[in-house]
């Protein structure tokens, strides 16, 4: 495999971009044009689909915006960054890509645009694992400690940090 000192995966840009047009292709043929997979919108209502669709994609937008932080190329950055949203979530961005795939697939109840986001989710995880271990090579245990008290995807309710007093007992899986 290609490594990038960038502190990406070398196909994560293209890889987003691709799966972004197969994803609106597909969801546009199948939601609109030739609804082969929507037969479930008939058993949820539109308002409630709608709801999801707004949440989804307000969500999505406050992460989005809330978490691009741009740093300066030409200056290393001195450590890990966790405040703002990066306290509570460590892939802000990629959270705010699937939250913007699953409301659109949950508002036309696209079966076929739910196996694509599955494909989507998949490759956000891949690609995500992999900017991780980069982190951790490089900010070693202030990385490793970041990870015990911030979620992957979702954030930790109960933090599991010993040397912290507020520190509850909780059970712990990589969310």
């Amino acid at each position: 495999m290609m490594k990038d000192k960038s502190g990406e995966h070398p196909f994560g840009d293209a890889g987003q971009l691709i799966l972004l047009v197969v994803f609106l292709f597909l969801w546009v043929m199948d939601s609109f044009l030739l609804q082969a997979s929507t037969f479930a919108s008939q058993y949820v209502p539109l308002f409630i689909r709608f709801v999801i669709l707004c949440s989804s994609l307000i969500t999505a937008i406050f992460l989005f915006r809330t978490g691009h932080v741009v740093l300066n190329p030409e200056e290393p950055p001195i450590g890990v960054l966790s405040s703002g949203v990066f306290r509570y979530v460590r892939h802000p961005l990629y959270l705010a890509c699937i939250l913007f795939y699953f409301g659109l697939t949950v508002f036309t109840a696209s079966l076929l645009s739910l196996f694509v986001l599955v494909i989507i989710i998949v490759f956000y995880n891949f690609i995500a694992s992999y900017e991780e271990k980069l982190l951790e090579a490089r900010f070693k245990e202030e990385y490793t400690h970041y990870k015990r008290r911030t979620g992957k995807w979702l954030p930790i309710i109960c933090r599991k940090d010993k040397g912290d007093a507020r520190a509850q007992k909780c059970d712990h899986r990589e969310l």
